[in-house]
């Protein structure tokens, strides 16, 4: 019996990870595709690597890609940094209003950002932000969410850790640096990958603060090479290809500290 049971949950598994698969895989059958061939099945000696030639040959994607990379990178460290501080001090330091600070920044995570746009571009445009990276960048380096998650991480840390690097005559910015960072290595690497993967996919943002082309990023730039019957649906899925796999690689490779990060950054409330 335990073993149908656990025979059934391999199998529940795999059907899961097949409809999760699937869209890729078809993303990246179809891109080895010469246009008149999407959508069936030919022999091996029809893919090609042309549609991917094509999109550097025709297109700005490389310059898509730096602006992807310099917002997102931005915004990372942007983010990390206030991120770690603030939630450092709100889970470990004892100031007045401190509570209330935490109130807001819950309250916050329940405003939809849609709701926040329209003014937010009436501020960047105000101050001369449009079409430039500032604009990708400078509105969006305090994130609520990852406040929240590294204080709930810092609070897991026993205080007895922080008052004994006190008692050596650390003060509080050469303890947090010298020995909590280097054990908030699994909150540090899952805000780095929510964080990255939200920069990479952004479309919201960057379609509507920048018009100019040359600030396009990788998926604003992307969108453009469908028209609206997607009539060069190779050519597209070969640009979800080269949009999913640098995220795709990122978590294969941290996503061991991914689970320990989103563990205990959930613990105590």
């Amino acid at each position: 019996m335990k073993r149908f049971v656990k025979l059934i949950f391999y199998i529940i598994l795999i059907i899961f990870a097949i409809i999760f698969i699937a869209p890729l895989a078809y993303a990246i059958y179809n891109s080895l595709l010469p246009l008149d061939k999407v959508n069936h099945i030919v022999p091996l000696s029809f893919l090609s690597l042309d549609n991917y030639k094509e999109l550097f040959t025709n297109y700005d994607i490389l310059n898509w890609y730096k602006n992807t990379i310099n917002m997102a990178i931005i915004t990372l460290v942007g983010q990390l940094t206030t991120s770690l501080l603030a939630g450092y001090a709100i889970a470990k330091l004892n100031f007045k209003g401190k509570r209330v600070i935490f109130n807001i920044i819950v309250v916050t995570l329940m405003i939809p950002f849609q709701l926040l746009l329209v003014p937010l571009y009436i501020m960047v445009a105000g101050l001369g932000w449009h079409n430039s990276m500032l604009s990708l960048t400078i509105p969006f380096i305090l994130n609520p969410l990852y406040v929240f998650m590294a204080r709930q991480f810092f609070i897991t840390i026993p205080n007895d850790l922080v008052e004994a690097a006190r008692i050596d005559g650390l003060n509080h910015a050469t303890s947090f640096f010298r020995v909590v960072l280097p054990i908030a290595k699994p909150i540090i690497i899952t805000l780095t990958i929510f964080n990255f993967t939200q920069s990479w996919n952004a479309y919201l943002v960057p379609a509507t603060f920048v018009s100019n082309d040359k600030m396009y990023t990788l998926v604003v730039g992307l969108n453009t090479l469908k028209d609206t019957y997607f009539n060069r649906l190779n050519l597209t899925m070969a640009g979800v290809v080269m949009i999913t796999i640098p995220i795709l690689l990122l978590f294969l490779v941290l996503q061991k500290y991914l689970i320990e990060g989103i563990a205990t950054s959930g613990i105590k409330g």
